[in-house]
C-alpha cells in the first residue's frame, strides 16, 4: 500500500457517508431522499481538487466563491420540501448541480426541475455534471439575480441555497397554493434560519424555522 491509499483510506465512501446520515445523524429518514442520495453521487459534482474528500460531511468550494454544501443541510433542507413526483420545483443557486440532480430524482420523468445560477463558469460546470444523468426534464438557466419570472409557474417546490436579508415576494407570488418554499434568511448575528414557507389555498403562509446555518449570500 502506497502512501496515497493511506491517505484516502483515512476519507469516506460513498456508502460510509450514507450510513453515518443515516445512523448518526437526525436526516435521511424519508425513503425516497435515501434513494436520491444512492442514485446521484456527490463525487459526480465535486472539483477534481477535492474529489478525495467528496464523501466527507462538510461543504467543499467550486469556484466563484460558491460551495458544495454539507451533505447534512442539504439533507435536512429536502426532508422540509418533501418534494413529490410530478412537482415543478426551482433550484435557485444550483451551484454545482448536486441538489437540482437530487431534485430531478424525486421529481421524476413527470416533474421538472429548473435551477438558477448566476456564474457562468458553475452554470457550465453544473450542465457537464447534470449530462451524466441523462435527466432531461432538468435544467440550468442563467440567473441575473434576484427571482424572476418563471414561465413553468406556478410552482411546486422551491428551493434556495443562498441566505436573503427577507423573503423574495416573487417567490410567494409564483408558488402554488399547497406550496413549499425553503430558504435561509439572514438573522442578526449574520448567520441563517432556515424557514420552511406553505402557502395555503387562502394565500396564507405558514411558516415554520430553524436557526443555525450558514450559506452564501443571496444574490438580489
Amino acid at each position: 500500500m502506497n502512501t496515497t491509499d493511506i491517505f484516502e483510506d483515512d476519507f469516506l465512501s460513498q456508502d460510509e457517508l450514507l450510513t453515518r446520515l443515516e445512523e448518526k445523524t437526525s436526516v435521511l429518514k424519508n425513503e425516497r431522499i435515501q434513494e436520491a442520495f444512492k442514485a446521484i453521487d456527490r463525487r459526480d459534482f465535486v472539483r477534481s481538487d477535492y474529489q478525495i474528500e467528496a464523501y466527507e460531511d462538510y461543504p467543499l468550494p467550486i469556484g466563484e466563491g460558491q460551495t458544495i454544501s454539507q451533505p447534512t443541510t442539504i439533507a435536512f433542507m429536502l426532508e422540509l420540501l418533501d418534494p413529490q413526483e410530478g412537482d415543478v420545483v426551482l433550484d435557485i443557486g444550483s451551484g454545482s448541480g448536486y441538489t437540482t440532480a437530487l431534485l430531478g430524482y424525486m421529481v421524476g420523468k413527470t416533474g421538472k426541475v429548473i435551477g438558477l445560477e448566476i456564474y457562468e463558469d458553475l452554470i457550465d460546470f453544473s450542465r457537464e455534471n447534470l449530462e451524466k444523468y441523462n435527466m432531461d426534464w432538468v435544467e440550468v438557466r442563467k440567473s441575473e439575480g434576484g427571482v424572476p419570472e418563471i414561465e413553468e409557474a406556478p410552482l411546486d417546490r422551491v428551493l434556495v441555497s443562498a441566505g436573503a436579508e427577507e423573503i423574495p415576494q416573487a417567490l410567494i407570488d409564483q408558488l402554488k397554493a399547497g406550496g413549499v418554499i425553503v430558504l435561509p434568511i439572514k438573522d442578526m448575528e449574520d448567520r441563517d434560519t432556515l424557514l420552511r414557507i406553505e402557502k395555503e389555498k387562502t394565500g396564507k403562509l405558514i411558516k415554520k424555522s430553524f436557526p443555525g446555518f450558514r450559506f452564501v449570500p443571496f444574490q438580489q
